[in-house]
């Protein structure tokens, strides 16, 4: 990792903790030490989490699944949903919805429902109903849209998801427990390592470090498209040598016809007749 990263990070505030009166004992070997009264979080442990939530991602995209990206505070929303989109993960920036793992058909229904309504108004079909009707559905339709719009496009359930906050995450870690869904979290001195799969301990509270953290992760998001790019180019060659193979096969059993005997060119197409039968 380049020096210039960890200067990233110490500029944006990362190693800022919470103050000692709310910290969480199970945090401590994260913890350098404390200054006035803050915790201060050690910046190696930082790296480490940083690097080993980075292989993890790579080789999770690489192998064709996706990464959830969830941060539903004020400090988070804006990175959150900027970076996912820009390298086309899901993400979740409004309020974790029961469910929307273990309860996934749900989930499903609802966006197909959400399909409905957008036809409704593009058609222009929704003039046609009474005001109260089409106030009641396009209420509906933005509410749906607020809640589900950054996994529309989810239609399996996630490799590993990505969290923000594991204290005010805790129903999304739940699900991602209960059906065994890896996690890798940006969390504070106030949270639980053990909640997690992947701690990257930093200050969850600054919008820069979370800025640098989602930069990083879609950097490693980057990384593993183009290893699943490559992978389906290579199996696309695989099945292109195959079938050359076969090609030069029969084109040599074709040459092979054509310079034999009439007597032996009879006996293979009888022979060609007789499998045909």
């Amino acid at each position: 990792m380049s020096d210039q990263l960890v200067q990233d990070l110490l500029e944006a505030g990362i190693h800022f903790g919470q103050r000692r009166s709310a910290w969480d004992p199970r945090m401590k070997p994260y913890i350098w030490g404390q200054r006035n009264r803050i915790h201060i979080i050690d910046i190696r442990q930082t790296v480490r989490g940083l690097l080993l939530a980075k292989k993890f991602i790579t080789r999770t995209i690489a192998g064709g699944r996706d990464i959830c990206f969830v941060g539903t505070k004020r400090q988070a929303k804006s990175s959150v949903e900027n970076f996912a989109t820009e390298v086309s993960m899901p993400w979740v920036t409004e309020r974790w919805l029961g469910g929307t793992l273990t309860n996934f058909r749900t989930i499903r229904e609802r966006l197909g429902r959400l399909v409905e309504l957008e036809k409704l108004v593009d058609s222009g079909e929704i003039e046609t109903y009474s005001k109260k009707m089409t106030s009641q559905l396009m209420r509906e339709k933005r509410k749906i849209t607020r809640n589900l719009q950054g996994i529309r496009n989810m239609n399996k359930l996630p490799g590993a998801l990505v969290i923000i906050d594991t204290n005010r995450e805790k129903n999304a870690l739940r699900e991602a427990r209960t059906l065994r869904i890896p996690t890798i979290a940006l969390i504070d001195t106030d949270g639980n390592p053990g909640d997690c799969d992947i701690p990257v301990p930093g200050n969850d509270d600054s919008m820069r470090s979370i800025e640098v953290i989602m930069r990083e992760f879609t950097a490693a998001v980057r990384d593993g498209l183009a290893g699943r790019t490559a992978a389906a180019e290579g199996e696309d060659q695989a099945a292109g040598a195959d079938g050359q193979e076969k090609t030069r096969k029969r084109s040599n059993r074709v040459a092979f016809a054509a310079d034999a005997p009439a007597e032996t060119q009879e006996v293979a197409a009888a022979a060609a007749t007789e499998t045909a039968k």
